[in-house]
């Protein structure tokens, strides 16, 4: 091959591993769920071609419609606070300080382990029966709280667990982007009169747009697809109080054993974490045209 055309084609050599990895365990499943979703498909044996079906019972079933409006309560909660309490800590932690390298690894630490390892560490602390939290309350002269039986208590303690287990990847994310903050730009500020809050606002915050689009996105696909730390804690309950679309996703495939309309709901999922990630895309656009 003459010169030009091998440097033409060298990005998609080096790309193909990624791209195959993704064809044989993305897409590929992607598309037959999305055949499923058109099925009625028991778990062992041949499916039955229903067409439509499946998404008119969906749009007809009661859980479906809580399933939803509980991940969105649920995403909405754990978003914005992991995010906000992430960019605290690494400015906080962006300054010298004692054992600094130290803090950055505790604080990071959450996200190393599995999503079961945090939720056996919350259901220690959250428990109801013998949690520290509540034998702390107790020695307090306080009232045990049903951190995990109660329908609007445990939404709180879910949320509570994911944020904790998300604050060092968003802290880690916005310490590089910090570092990558010009001194000149925060010195110039400074000859122009800036106190801390004017620097953050109009100097550091604009620089760490990208990174917080990024976060944004990444955070929302993380917070809708939680399912190990929720069904560990409390199962999808008390009664469906905590059921989120994978848990949804999970009761029909396993409990009921309707694989087609287990897909359909998936599917469903998959629409909307690309029609958001879309418009969050759109909306960075604009605001990087409008700068």
């Amino acid at each position: 091959m003459r010169s030009p055309d091998r440097t033409a084609l060298a990005p998609y050599l080096f790309i193909s591993p990624a791209l195959a990895l993704f064809t044989v365990f993305a897409f590929v499943p992607l598309g037959y769920a999305v055949v499923l979703s058109f099925q009625d498909v028991p778990v062992f044996g041949d499916g039955e071609w229903t067409g439509a079906a499946n998404y008119t019972r969906l749009a007809a079933d009661p859980l479906f419609w809580q399933s939803l409006r509980t991940t969105l309560v649920f995403t909405v909660g754990t978003v914005p606070t992991s995010m906000a309490l992430g960019l605290l800590l690494a400015m906080l932690l962006n300054r010298p300080l004692p054992a600094r390298a130290l803090l950055r690894s505790l604080y990071f630490l959450p996200m190393v382990v599995s999503g079961v390892v945090v939720a056996l560490v919350m259901d220690w602390i959250f428990n109801g029966d013998a949690g520290v939290l509540n034998n702390l309350l107790q020695a307090l002269g306080l009232a045990r709280v049903p951190w995990l039986t109660s329908p609007s208590w445990a939404m709180v303690t879910l949320s509570a667990a994911i944020v904790w287990g998300r604050i060092g990847f968003c802290m880690v994310i916005y310490l590089a982007a910090l570092q990558a903050v010009p001194p000149s730009l925060l010195e110039a500020s400074t000859l122009d009169g800036a106190n801390r809050w004017q620097q953050f606002r109009f100097v550091t915050f604009p620089q760490l747009r990208p990174t917080t689009f990024m976060l944004l996105v990444v955070n929302v696909i993380f917070s809708l697809q939680v399912f190990d730390v929720i069904y560990v804690l409390t199962g999808g309950g008390p009664g469906f109080a905590t059921t989120v679309l994978l848990q949804a996703i999970f009761r029909a495939a396993f409990t009921q054993g309707e694989m087609g309309y287990a897909s359909a709901i998936g599917v469903v999922l998959t629409v909307l974490l690309l029609v958001f990630t879309l418009l969050q895309w759109l909306a960075s656009r604009r605001r990087e045209e409008t700068l």
